[in-house]
């Protein structure tokens, strides 16, 4: 099987706070991340599919920077996400649940090969993958 990676960048920031929580309760929980604070993130998504014998390349690589930039990229890019992205005003904005968004964003889009992987970056040591299954919504 052959893997293509295709990799974007965003700026975004965010705050842990659980409403239903103490102060005390979340600074136990969260740490210093209870305060406003951003990360440049790193997406990475990864297709499979058949090379075009045309072409020699598994996906159009124009294609799948234009979906993804306009359905994830430009929505995160500079947002508070908690306050900006309607989804997050109830869920932590961890990267788990950015990944979800963006999975249910991207799952139906035409990215011209089969995601086999979303990995997302919030820091040099931080990262978390979603492998979808199949094209099954991930917010139940």
């Amino acid at each position: 099987m052959i893997v293509l990676h295709k990799v974007f960048h965003f700026c975004a920031a965010h705050r842990y706070w659980n409403e239903a929580l103490s102060e005390a309760e979340n600074h136990a929980a969260f740490g210093e991340d209870v305060r406003l604070h951003g990360h440049n993130y790193t997406l990475i998504v990864s297709v499979t599919g058949t090379v075009d014998e045309r072409t020699g390349f598994v996906v159009d690589l124009g294609r799948l920077k234009e979906q993804v930039r306009s359905l994830v990229v430009e929505k995160l890019d500079h947002s508070h996400i908690e306050r900006d992205i309607p989804w997050f005003h109830h869920r932590m904005p961890s990267t788990e649940n950015l990944l979800r968004w963006m999975w249910e964003e991207l799952k139906d889009a035409e990215l011209g090969g089969g995601v086999v992987r979303l990995r997302l970056h919030e820091t040099e040591s931080i990262y978390t993958d979603l492998y979808p299954q199949e094209r099954v919504s991930l917010l139940d």
